[in-house]
């Protein structure tokens, strides 16, 4: 799909430079020639296209070129980047989580007057982006976007079923249309989507998508380009906090313990060219926490009380750090062909993580198992070196995909744990046929008296990939869970998943004042 958007925003181009914008006007400036792949042309910022099927109606609505005529129609449509004339992000960050709230407006500058076309709106989202609302104004016309219930869905006429406009791009950019637009008209989006902030190095590090391509910024405009950008942070504690990374220039509106709040305004001859990014971390070196309460508004279906529970790490490493008995357990089957050399170098970089307190052993599987070990092995440079040797050897793509026997193979080596936390971490891009077989084996495993029951930790790859399995199986385990859904990121998300797990500060909390309440429900959040 991807490479249909992109091939269909090339052909956008190429038809936009038959606009005349008047003489003496400078022309629209052509996207970079250094290399034409498909991921040029996907959006990396808020964007707006005009959708062409016929090339006839591509012209300046304000100054007409009368072109030849353009014979054929294009199919699949062409999508023309509309201009963009404002925009305005306000972000609001609590914890690990941001809300984003960005405003935008766009000429369809590329229609002649008295034609009409589809306008295709596209809202990348950064880390696990999650879309809360959309509001639309366009020549007297308003839109909007409604939450359903799912037992409702059949109740609602034609205008649900008729709702087919809206899909996602890939994992992390949603589109949808906006009917009839004439040209010459001002559309005027307002997207509403919370995204995670990713934890590492003691730091949490908030990446939007912001980089704007130049073929976006209007050749013809008297109006100044202004850019603003409202950033509140609420670390949830009463410590100072610190800023290391920051994109663009922001100044300081307000600030006081755990809080921050700052600006970023400025008029520019071009929008953005890079994705706004802010770092902060807690200026704390022991381990420090607290709880923070929300009641619900009055209007929630549901009113229970909600309280969020957490710690922050500190940066003081003299207490004793928990030795680890690891075991990967990975999927070689042949859908992971491509993957598998990602998964290798995201394997190899945690061994190198280990120490020589740790042990560790590798299960790939497939159809079949095959053990690096029969025992968990010291994490020694010669049994690093070894592994490294027997995954060269071993990752070969081929066959189906059985989780289930591999993974009581990985209970059984951590079976006599007791003085180390025991850790499963499974990688697969598959879907199994008997997911609560396996969920129901984790469940007794666990309650079956060890000692120390393992962590199990999953990692999904790939459209394809059964997540929700996966994620309810890392419940079970007490364990992490995450994704990559694009092939190129899956090393740099396996990575990182691999370093969160082992990061492991504190184990085993209990908080006794829950055993009183009525009723709980846990939404286990591991940063």
């Amino acid at each position: 799909m991807a490479r249909k958007f992109a091939g269909s925003v090339d052909y956008g181009l190429a038809l936009s430079k038959r606009i005349y914008y008047g003489k003496g006007a400078a022309t629209a400036p052509d996207p970079p020639a250094m290399s034409r792949s498909p991921d040029d042309y996907l959006p990396t910022a808020p964007m707006v296209y005009a959708v062409v099927p016929d090339p006839t109606a591509v012209d300046n609505p304000d100054v007409p070129s009368y072109q030849p005529y353009v014979h054929g129609r294009c199919d699949p449509p062409a999508l023309v980047p509309l201009q963009m004339h404002e925009v305005a992000m306000e972000v609001d960050c609590y914890l690990d989580t941001a809300f984003v709230s960005m405003t935008g407006r766009w000429r369809v500058h590329c229609i002649m007057t008295s034609r009409r076309c589809d306008c295709q709106v596209a809202i990348p989202m950064g880390e696990q982006g999650l879309l809360l609302g959309i509001e639309v104004d366009v020549a007297g016309r308003s839109y909007n976007s409604q939450l359903i219930i799912v037992e409702d869905i059949e109740d609602m006429s034609a205008e649900v079923g008729k709702a087919k406009d809206g899909n996602f791009l890939n994992s992390q950019t949603f589109m949808f249309k906006v009917p009839q637009v004439y040209g010459g008209s001002t559309i005027s989006v307002k997207a509403n989507w919370s995204q995670k902030l990713t934890y590492q190095g003691y730091q949490f590090s908030l990446r939007i998508p912001f980089t704007f391509p130049s073929y976006v910024n209007p050749v013809v405009s008297k109006m100044p380009k202004k850019e603003k950008v409202l950033l509140n942070v609420n670390s949830g504690t009463v410590i100072e906090l610190l800023h290391n990374h920051i994109s663009h220039p922001l100044k300081d509106l307000r600030r006081e313990a755990g809080k921050l709040s700052c600006l970023y305004e400025a008029e520019a001859p071009t929008w953005s060219s890079q994705d706004f990014k802010f770092s902060y971390s807690v200026s704390t070196t022991n381990i420090s926490g607290g709880v923070l309460l929300q009641s619900p508004s009055l209007h929630d279906t549901d009113q229970r009380d909600i309280f969020c529970f957490y710690f922050y790490p500190g940066k003081n490493q003299s207490g004793k750090v928990y030795s680890k008995e690891v075991v990967y357990v990975i999927d070689i089957s042949a859908s992971m062909e491509n993957l598998l050399m990602n998964v290798k170098n995201a394997i190899l970089e945690s061994l190198s993580r280990l120490t020589q307190q740790d042990s560790f052993n590798i299960i790939a599987f497939n159809n079949e198992v095959h053990s690096f070990s029969s025992l968990m092995e010291p994490a020694t440079p010669e049994a690093i070196s070894n592994a490294t040797q027997w995954i060269s050897a071993n990752f070969a793509a081929n066959g189906g995909t059985d989780i289930l026997f591999p993974l009581e193979q990985a209970m059984k080596l951590l079976a006599e744990t007791t003085g180390s936390i025991p850790l499963i971490f499974l990688v697969t891009d598959g879907a199994v046929e008997n997911e609560r077989e396996i969920c129901n084996k984790v469940k007794d495993h666990c309650s079956s008296g060890l000692p120390i029951c393992p962590r199990i930790c999953t990692f999904g790859i790939g459209a394809y990939c059964d997540n929700y399995f996966l994620q309810m199986l890392s419940q079970i385990g007490r364990g992490y869970h995450d994704a990559a859904y694009d092939a190129e990121l899956v090393e740099l998300r396996m990575q990182r998943w691999l370093a969160n797990a082992l990061s492991i500060m504190m184990a085993d909390i209990t908080v006794d004042a829950l055993e009183n309440l009525d009723s709980l429900e846990n939404h286990k959040l591991l940063i």
